[in-house]
């Protein structure tokens, strides 16, 4: 069940205007995990802007979901530079240390997993980010050490 309560605090912190759409959503996405249906309903009518438009926001960019996320959004990321550098394998050693895939999330929505284009990190490949957090140079080995940086939520799994 969403809390509307909470939807018309966020929007009252950011302010009730459609230019301020992409910081409204993206502070319901961090307080609701995702931006189910009657969340973007609820933000198109505290500004005032057409569901369609609010939508078309949500879908256009890929910080936003309309599917339920992990508290820990992880992105590996893929450009050249990256690739070559392993990123490819830091991608199957996070899936494994975590048991999922590409696109999934973690049964306990601790943690989901995504690959990108470029961070524009490329003096730092291979680069993932945890949330806002950058981590470059990374190698398998150091997976599951960056990912007890997030302990509460990392639950080691049985290999």
């Amino acid at each position: 069940m969403i809390d509307v309560t909470r939807v018309d605090q966020i929007v009252d912190r950011h302010g009730r205007t459609r230019d301020n759409l992409i910081a409204i959503l993206l502070a319901c996405q961090e307080e609701f995990l995702h931006l189910p249906r009657p969340v973007i309903e609820a933000v198109a009518a505290r500004v005032q802007a057409p569901v369609a438009q609010v939508l078309s926001i949500a879908t256009f960019f890929r910080a936003f979901s309309l599917k339920p996320v992990g508290r820990h959004r992880i992105h590996v990321c893929m450009g050249t530079a990256c690739h070559v550098q392993g990123a490819p394998r830091l991608l199957e050693a996070i899936g494994r240390e975590l048991g999922i895939q590409r696109g999934e999330t973690t049964p306990d929505m601790s943690f989901s997993l995504e690959t990108v284009n470029c961070l524009g990190c490329c003096g730092l490949a291979p680069v993932i980010t945890v949330n806002t957090d950058v981590h470059g140079k990374l190698r398998q080995t150091g997976i599951p050490r960056m990912l007890r940086k997030y302990e509460k939520d990392y639950k080691p799994k049985a290999h």
